[in-house]
């Protein structure tokens, strides 16, 4: 891969010279690629009489209806495939005719166009949907994980573990393509389910590498075993996290994880992705002492509008709202104006970081998803909103809790009873387990106006069987055992 730039213009351009060239990328992408040869698009544009040239700056794309994850039955529908006809008569191929011969355009086409590569999403609430890469798009992952790694400071001699699961889901081949990009040297352990918690610290404690790309969860209890057992991992300068949220409190607590073994100046960054997307966002490392400043976009790469989840009108820049993603630059599979059900609390600014400096588009504060508020039946009258994402802050935040669970059951296991919300929690120290009873009942009953049904401590080797460490791609810290009929 060439060296980057020393100044690409997403990472100094002005909001206006970004809206500008966003404009074009997205007008020229909608002409030459999605409504040519994607066949939902190309119906959906005909069916509410638009063209290309109705789409001329991302100001007009509110003229195209949402696209939902209920709308991805037929995915073959949502994947570029090209019609040759139509592709001869391009300028685009005419010109690579020229540059190239018959024999070269063949091989170029073939590099943007075809399929090779597929991930898909995790499949908790429904099926899995597959998202097909083509060789452009896997060139796309490798810029987006080298501008991670950028992003986090992290140079080519850094010695890193990803300890994702081996797994057709973005979140490893994301950190593939970013060591790819970065050059630097990866050992991927496939994360608890191949090698186990004591596997990868095993190795961990041998390699001593500089930064460690993982799940929050499990490395939280990766980082708690190899503590228990007294190892030192003094090399470790970054904890690069993905797949899910990253509270300040869960923050913190790798941190002091971190000093006790060793490495107390490790910065933790945090990353957010999605299957649709087939990219993720990162944030920079902040100077010592501050907070983080937000996920940096790729406004080359993508145009995110943020919605009121109600309405679906845009909000202005710095409100709260639903986050909504189009591609700009994407081959294989492609969903434009998709609702991702992701929620950020502060909204999109075009300032420049405060930290970096770059002017690039920032996610601001905390992002929770939509299927985190769920209506619980908590007393007879009515169902009550309660928002999990907002427990799981409370949970991570609370001194004293090291690892934890949330349990939705039924009184009595009946479909038709009240719903319960049971705690299940590691204490750091057990002599305390009162003491942390008492405030983590204070604290869900002062912040959110609920009562937990139990509040039950278990051992560390226990929590890790709850969790699914190992077993689960994702660890569970959200149960739903409640009966369905």
């Amino acid at each position: 891969m060439m060296k980057p730039p020393r100044n690409p213009w997403w990472e100094s351009a002005s909001p206006n010279e970004i809206k500008k060239r966003q404009s074009a990328l997205l007008h020229s992408f909608l002409k030459d690629r999605v409504l040519p040869f994607s066949a939902y698009y190309g119906k959906l544009f005909t069916e509410h009489g638009l063209t290309a040239d109705s789409i001329k700056s991302t100001e007009d794309l509110t003229k195209i209806p949402f696209t939902t994850k209920s709308d991805l039955g037929e995915t073959r529908d949502f994947v570029i495939i090209p019609d040759e006809r139509v592709l001869k008569k391009q300028l685009g191929t005419i010109l690579k005719l020229f540059r190239h011969g018959p024999k070269g355009v063949k091989q170029a086409l073939a590099e943007e166009l075809r399929p090779i590569h597929m991930t898909s999403t995790t499949g908790r609430s429904a099926e899995p949907v597959p998202f097909l890469f083509t060789k452009h798009d896997l060139a796309n992952l490798e810029t987006s994980g080298l501008r991670l790694m950028q992003l986090c400071n992290a140079p080519s001699d850094f010695r890193v573990i990803n300890a994702f699961p081996f797994a057709p889901h973005l979140a490893f081949w994301q950190a593939w393509y970013a060591a790819l990009g970065n050059t630097c040297f990866t050992l991927s352990t496939g994360g608890g389910k191949v090698m186990g918690t004591s596997g990868n610290t095993k190795v961990i404690n041998k390699i001593q590498p500089d930064a460690i790309i993982a799940m929050p969860t499990f490395l939280y209890h990766m980082l708690q075993h190899a503590a228990s057992e007294g190892m030192q991992w003094t090399n470790l300068k970054r904890l690069v996290l993905g797949g899910e949220k990253v509270p300040l409190g869960m923050r913190r607590k790798l941190k002091q994880l971190c000093a006790k073994m060793g490495s107390p100046e490790v910065d933790v960054i945090s990353t957010y992705g999605f299957t649709e997307a087939k990219m993720a966002f990162s944030e920079c490392c902040p100077p010592k002492g501050k907070d983080p400043s937000g996920f940096h976009l790729y406004p080359d790469l993508a145009f995110i509008e943020i919605i009121d989840p109600d309405t679906g009108e845009r909000v202005p820049d710095g409100h709260p709202g639903e986050i909504v993603f189009t591609p700009l630059n994407s081959r294989g599979s492609i969903v434009l104006r998709y609702r991702t059900g992701d929620i950020t609390d502060r909204g999109i600014t075009y300032d420049p970081c405060p930290h970096c400096g770059r002017t690039c588009p920032r996610l601001l504060g905390q992002i929770s998803r939509v299927s985190d508020i769920k209506r619980l039946k908590i007393n007879k009258l009515k169902g009550t909103l309660v928002d999990f994402s907002q427990l799981e802050h409370i949970l991570d935040d609370t001194d004293g809790v090291g690892a934890w669970q949330v349990e939705l059951r039924k009184e009595n296991d009946d479909p038709l009873s009240l719903d319960e919300i049971h705690i299940h929690a590691v204490a750091m120290n057990s002599g305390e387990q009162q003491a942390l009873y008492d405030q983590i009942s204070r604290r869900i009953r002062n912040k959110t106006e609920l009562s937990a049904n139990s509040i039950t401590f278990h051992s560390w080797e226990k929590m890790r069987e709850l969790q699914g460490v190992g077993k689960e791609l994702k660890e569970q810290k959200l149960i739903d055992n409640r009966p369905t009929n």
